[in-house]
Parts: structure tokens; sequence; C-alpha cells
């Protein structure tokens, strides 16, 4: 067999002259041993493809780039992605040792495929970490990131018309006073906090989790904001009322507030907000 990852295989009748279905066994268990965190997640489609590709006698550099890609996808961090790497050439360096673990070695795997590999899980974390929505966990709102980056739109348009960004929005914001509440309850409380406002603007206005209390909506101003913060209030009581805890933390503090002048300052005025 020709030297296709960059080691010298040890001539004997172990590991490299058996079957793909051998090396994947070994591979799997050198890599469960070396740390890879949930045995159930290791086996995937690329897994048998490398194995081909090394027992067949290929290069081996697309199928460990379809693999990184695939680890990626999976959700296995780029640590563990080249320790198992590592685990496959500690494997295929000790072909004579088919019944002792070896141990994995990443300083020792030929640098050009920890480079393919590590560069094919980039490839498809980068990309989702670019398509990941930024929302707050507890509410699954849009965090005050997006908020922002909604505001830096406002600013840039108002600019262009040659106005203030506070002649056509204003902010809405919605806080609770959980000052005496801990534990479930508050989690509740902004949850249900979060539903209404959602109930309420369901129009496309732009709704963002501001802290850990608070919620805040970016408007457009219309004719029909007083009543949509009487159906708001309505809403967020109906939903608060139910439960003896959050009725004792009293009604929601519901506030229109004007845009400041530069979007410096209304970011600034997010992040007190934030902090209320």
């Amino acid at each position: 067999m020709t030297d296709v990852l960059g080691w010298p295989p040890k001539a004997t009748g172990g590991g490299l002259g058996a079957d793909s279905r051998s090396l994947r066994n070994r591979w799997r268990t050198a890599s469960l041993a070396a740390g890879w965190r949930f045995p159930s997640d290791w086996a995937l489609p690329e897994v048998d493809t490398v194995c081909a590709a090394v027992v067949g006698g290929a290069a081996p550099e697309m199928a460990l780039a379809g693999l990184g890609r695939a680890r990626a996808a999976a959700g296995a961090g780029l640590a563990e992605t080249l320790t198992d790497l590592a685990a496959l050439h500690a494997v295929l360096a000790e072909p004579e040792c088919a019944e002792r673990l070896v141990v994995p070695n990443i300083d020792a795997t030929p640098s050009r495929l920890l480079r393919v590999t590590a560069v094919a899980w980039a490839d498809v974390a980068l990309d989702q970490l670019a398509k990941a929505e930024v929302t707050d966990p507890l509410t699954s709102l849009p965090t005050a990131a997006y908020l922002r980056t909604r505001l830096t739109e406002v600013y840039r348009e108002a600019a262009r018309q040659e106005q203030p960004a506070a002649l056509d929005h204003l902010l809405l914001v919605v806080t609770m006073d959980f000052s005496l509440l801990a534990g479930w309850p508050r989690l509740t409380g902004m949850i249900l906090v979060a539903d209404a406002v959602r109930q309420v603007f369901d129009g496309g206005e732009s709704v963002a989790a501001l802290g850990p209390s608070t919620v805040g909506v970016l408007l457009r101003r219309d004719g029909g904001i007083a009543q949509r913060g009487v159906l708001l209030r309505r809403e967020l009581h109906a939903r608060l009322s139910v439960d003896a805890q959050l009725h004792q933390a009293g009604d929601p503090r519901i506030r229109m507030l004007r845009l400041p002048p530069t979007h410096e300052a209304a970011c600034e005025l997010l992040g007190s907000l934030g902090r209320a």
C-alpha cells in the first residue's frame, strides 16, 4: 500500500492491510479513547469514505475535507475534529498494534492533512455563524445587537432624507419590576411579556430583548400607536394576572421614547435600558 497519508506504514500483517471495516473499528476505538464526547455521534457516512480512500490507496485530502465539513455540520468542535484525525493517523502509523490501544498525537499528524480538515471545518462553521440569528435564548426575541443594526438603517435613511430619525420612528419600551421575584417566576414573566409584545406588534416592527427585564420595539409613527399601546397593556395584564407571584410584581411599565439625535446616542440609550 502506498503512503497516502504522509507517514511511513510499518511493515507487518496488521492494520494497513485490513479492510475498511477493520480500519474504521480501530479508528473509532482510538478516537473515543482520546476523548470523543458522544460515541453515538462519531459514525458518519464521511468516515466510511475516508476509510475506503485510505484502504484503496487513494489520496485522502478530498475525503478528509468532506469529513471536516460533516463534523462541523454535526456540531463537533475543531479540537475534537482534529483529535479524531490524529486518532486515524495513530492507527495507520502503528498497523501492527491491532490489539493495543494507540495514543493519538496531533503534533505528529501531517500538517497538510490537518490544514485540509481544519479549513473544511471552518468553512461550514463560519457559514453557520453568519447565518445564525442573534436571539435571546429565554424569549426567542432578537437581542439588542439586532436592534442596534436596525437603528443604523433608520438613521442612515433619515440622514439621506435630511430629517431627524425621530420624525418617523420611536421606541416603545416594556419594563418589568422583578426585584421581588427570583427563579422560575422571573423567567416565566419575561416569556409572557415577550409573547404579548409579539402578539400586538406582528406587522414587521423590530422587536428585541434589551435586558433581563426589558423588551423594546422600534415603531414607525402612525395613527395607531396609542391604540396598540392600550392593546399591549391588556395583553400583558391577561397573561401576568394568572400567576399570583407575577401579579404581585405589579403592572409592566410601558414607555414611548423619542429617538435621540444621533445613532451613537440611540445605542447608548439601548444600553441604559438593558441595565434597567
